[in-house]
């Protein structure tokens, strides 16, 4: 049985390195195609080596234009792809354009496609992801969700209980996996003179905020002023660094530790012993839960909307620095936080995915 799995972005790396390990475990023979969504070396070719992800078999080396560009380029080139693999399955992530474009190229050929991560939901139909996502969920034959929140979404959208399989998050997986890799060889802390729990963990790379001067400079002007209080510790996307520059911002990524991207292991161990952490990233405030460190959203809404509702993040949209800064001490401040050891699986979405495909080939 052959699988062709589909990645672009950094997020998508992360999932596909446990599951392509579970693939293989189980015998199944994989493809995996890199759309070149995220082109930026310290954010795609640093990722395949630290999670030990073979080299692509394909490298279609697609990035920089707009959404409908990407996508537009993307679908034509996987569809190449496909044609010459010809396989049994597509699998996408997510709910980046390299997620929507291997769905489309797939269900125009007639061969089957399964969504890793399915189901979420933000309710904000300009987002682009969340059209991606949508979409996807709905040209998908299996929606693989992390979470009965993500089920219940699919269901209400008239989606077959049949094609919806409740494996839990494959980004749990790779918490407890990498987790303990990071441990082993990452240098950070000792790098940047970090002590744990003495510092706030900022990452900022949302087109919402980046390309909006006023959200971004509340944003960045919360930091700096945060960093009087708190070591801020800002890995800085490229995005965020050139939007900064072009708004004349940049003086405030002065007033914090600001340091260039990091690969993923040195952003586990950030992650895992900072005291806060402060995002507008949909894994990493997912990935905060995992490791149980308090996590202020800087968006309007948020796909894991379980973390909000038990307490553990907070969600703050980016209107002023001073509220950004007031969520920050009253998170710090907070007690009580439910705990939900089981809330996105037991750690096995990977095995449980390689399983339930496995199962379709020998009924076929």
């Amino acid at each position: 049985m052959k699988v062709v799995s589909v990645v672009g972005a950094r997020p998508q790396f992360i999932k596909a390195a446990v599951v392509s390990r579970a693939l293989r475990e189980a015998g199944l023979l994989e493809v995996l195609v890199h759309t070149g969504q995220h082109y930026d070396p310290g954010l795609s070719e640093v990722f395949f080596r630290e999670l030990d992800i073979p080299p692509p078999d394909y490298h279609l080396g697609i990035g920089g234009g707009t959404h409908g560009e990407n996508t537009g380029r993307i679908i034509e080139a996987i569809e190449r792809v496909l044609l010459e693999e010809r396989p049994d399955w597509v699998l996408v992530y997510g709910d980046t354009d390299s997620t929507l474009a291997g769905a489309i190229a797939a269900v125009k050929l007639h061969i089957p496609v399964a969504h890793v991560e399915a189901g979420l939901r933000s309710f904000n139909r300009r987002m682009p992801e969340e059209i991606n996502r949508v979409l996807t969920d709905h040209a998908s034959d299996l929606l693989f969700a992390p979470s009965e929140t993500a089920v219940r979404n699919l269901l209400r959208e008239g989606i077959d209980e049949d094609r919806i399989k409740l494996v839990g998050d494959v980004m749990y997986d790779a918490a407890l996996y990498y987790g303990a890799k990071a441990e082993r060889e990452s240098r950070i802390l000792d790098r940047l003179g970090l002590k744990p729990k003495e510092y706030l963990l900022a990452t900022v790379h949302r087109a919402e905020n980046t390309d909006d001067p006023e959200r971004l400079g509340a944003i960045l002007e919360a930091l700096a002023l945060l960093h009087k209080e708190i070591s801020v510790v800002f890995p800085v996307h490229p995005r965020t660094q050139k939007r900064a520059r072009a708004f004349g911002l940049e003086k405030y990524l002065k007033q914090v530790l600001a340091i260039e991207p990091v690969g993923f292991l040195d952003m586990i161990m950030l992650e895992k012993y900072a005291r806060l952490i402060f995002t507008d990233s949909g894994g990493v405030q997912k990935e905060a839960y995992f490791y149980r460190v308090p996590c202020v959203i800087v968006r309007e809404e948020t796909e894991w909307v379980e973390l909000v509702e038990i307490g553990w993040n907070r969600l703050q949209p980016p209107r002023s620095a001073e509220a950004l800064v007031e969520a920050v001490r009253h998170s710090l401040s907070s007690q009580g936080r439910e705990e939900h050891a089981h809330l996105y699986g037991l750690g096995d979405a990977s095995q449980r995915i390689a399983s339930i495909l496995l199962l379709s080939a020998k009924r076929t």
